[in-house]
């Protein structure tokens, strides 16, 4: 596996990937309504190549496949992270967040926050990471349970 900074033609396989994987992975902790509301398969490239390049944003190839992906912005909030539903349990988060944690600390960023899902937050607990609030997030008028969840490293 290698990590790589993003480009922007990486952008409609990874809107794919999050579809993919937010149904395919996500499915046992949340009800099908709540998975579309979540992932319409309807993303605005546009938008999401230009958050990308605005943020830190990192790929993860399995064999010249696109495995993962995840972006981080300037302040160390973690926005997304996803891995493909065939490539899960491989390491491929964990050598993503551990990418963007060590380019924020490089910027002197020790603080970091995310959403993690209900499925995500056993990842980000094992990381360090601890649930400061229950959170429920709505898309399109369907309810979403997450949690704030932050992590402090010392400088």
């Amino acid at each position: 596996m290698k990590t790589r900074i993003y480009k922007p033609e990486d952008c409609p396989v990874l809107a794919k990937l999050f579809f993919n994987t937010v149904h395919a992975v996500n499915a046992k902790d949340y009800a099908k309504d709540q998975l579309d509301a979540w992932a319409t398969g309807n993303v605005d490239i546009s938008a999401w190549n230009k958050s990308f390049l605005e943020h830190h944003t990192v790929v993860a190839e399995i064999t010249g496949d696109i495995a993962g992906f995840g972006d981080m912005d300037d302040t160390g909030y973690l926005n997304m992270l996803y891995v493909h539903k065939d490539y899960q349990s491989r390491g491929v988060a964990t050598a993503i967040l551990y990418e963007l944690e060590h380019q924020a600390i490089s910027r002197g960023i020790f603080h970091f926050t995310t959403y993690g899902s209900i499925t995500a937050k056993p990842f980000f607990e094992a990381r360090g990471y601890r649930v400061v609030r229950k959170n429920i997030a709505v898309r399109r008028n369907i309810e979403l349970t997450n949690c704030f969840m932050e992590k402090s490293i010392d400088s």
